[in-house]
């Protein structure tokens, strides 16, 4: 059957094929960057564009000396050995009520389409 396939394609051509090559050609000249405005100066031909692409990029993506701040004189704020078990104990039930009573009853339903009023209501 492949055989068979390819020998009526070369026999008589593929109908498509003007079609399908007019379309890409003219996809082709839509993606092409003929000319850039860059400032008030028009830079026409492929090298020039280039050139000026190329040299933007470098511009942008070039590394810079650039003085951050630094952390070395913060003193952060340690938690106690007893605040960090109370991190890892389990929720209470009066813990979740408070929770979910604070959200407000309409706002974006969750993925299986439930906002907080059901939750409540119900």
């Amino acid at each position: 059957m492949w055989q068979q396939s390819r020998l009526l394609w070369l026999r008589e051509g593929d109908a498509n094929s003007k079609y399908f090559h007019a379309i890409m050609s003219g996809r082709r000249r839509k993606n092409a960057i003929s000319s850039i405005l860059v400032g008030d100066n028009l830079v026409e031909g492929v090298s020039d564009v280039r050139a000026t692409v190329f040299s933007h990029f470098c511009d942008h993506f070039q590394k810079r000396d650039i003085i951050r701040p630094r952390v070395d004189n913060l003193h952060f704020h340690r938690l106690s050995v007893a605040e960090g078990n109370l991190l890892t104990c389990p929720f209470s039930e009066a813990e979740v009520k408070a929770a979910v009573w604070d959200c407000d009853s309409f706002k974006s339903p969750g993925p299986d389409g439930i906002h907080f009023g059901f939750i409540k209501e119900f």
